[in-house]
């Protein structure tokens, strides 16, 4: 399970990095929600691999802490998800106000001469 996590991450990271170097905007805000993505899973690898183990105390309140998950890792990935989304969004609307502006969706703001 590790492994295919890890190629997973990669694929993805390596995609948005790829993105990132393209000269349009929207290849860019792709590749930075890719990444934004990987890194979400990345801490998600990080935080452990567990099936069916609960990340909250049981009602008892006695727990052994081996076998519970780290509640923390959730909650990061929680909030990076609200933040990329809205992070993607003003990316977005500033794409769509660059490209009324100047006409294209080069990085740039003009196309390469051919």
């Amino acid at each position: 399970m590790e492994l295919v996590l890890a190629i997973g991450i990669g694929i993805m990271t390596g995609s948005g990095v790829w993105l990132l170097l393209r000269p349009r905007t929207y290849q860019v805000i792709v590749g930075l929600s890719l990444l934004s993505y990987a890194v979400n899973l990345f801490i998600f690898g990080v935080g452990g691999l567990k099936k069916n183990a609960p990340p909250i105390l049981p009602y008892s309140g006695v727990a052994n802490p081996a076998t519970m998950t780290d509640p923390v890792p959730q909650a990061l990935v929680l909030t990076a998800i609200v933040i990329g989304f809205a992070t993607t969004a003003l990316f977005l609307v500033v794409m769509l106000a660059s490209r009324g502006l100047t006409g294209t969706d080069h990085v740039d703001g003009r196309e390469k001469s051919r």
